[in-house]
């Protein structure tokens, strides 16, 4: 019996079941797309991937799932690219601080400070002091395309 308490990813979760979430972008085949809490400026549209169930990590996942995983994250990664104009898209699945299984997809742009963009992310950006999102004000049009971009990911680029 696991008697530690839910992390942050399952509360999550439990407030997204719930209709509770005004940051949620879409359910997919291998769990939730979500806008991240933090939008550092200069790499507004990070989103993330939070598996349901919730696993560990995706070690913990079956091959079908793990794919399944993996595609969903690519998808959004797409979204993201499409609804932000961003250059690339980081992919970080670390799972150090919270150890419950969640995928960052980071917009990187080619405005970016030239140091920042050879660091990873969360070394070049402070996420702890970034603007929260704002699902229902200045982050609802992103929301609304990333939405949008996202319903048209049942059908796979050339």
């Amino acid at each position: 019996m696991n008697t530690n308490p839910p992390g942050p990813i399952t509360n999550r979760l439990d407030r997204i079941r719930r209709g509770d979430d005004p940051q949620l972008i879409a359910r997919m085949a291998s769990g939730w797309a979500i806008l991240g809490n933090q939008q550092p400026d200069g790499i507004n549209g990070c989103c993330m991937l939070l598996p349901d169930p919730v696993v560990p990590s995706i070690n913990d996942l079956n091959e079908r799932d793990r794919s399944a995983f993996m595609t969903d994250f690519i998808r959004l990664g797409d979204a993201v690219l499409a609804a932000t104009g961003a250059e690339r898209i980081n992919y970080l699945i670390l799972c150090n601080q919270v150890p419950e299984l969640h995928g960052h997809a980071i917009p990187r742009f080619n405005t970016e400070d030239s140091d920042a963009r050879r660091l990873g992310p969360f070394e070049a950006y402070d996420f702890a002091g970034a603007r929260r999102a704002d699902a229902e004000g200045r982050d609802a049009e992103l929301i609304r395309q990333l939405r949008a971009e996202l319903a048209d990911a049942t059908h796979p680029r050339a």
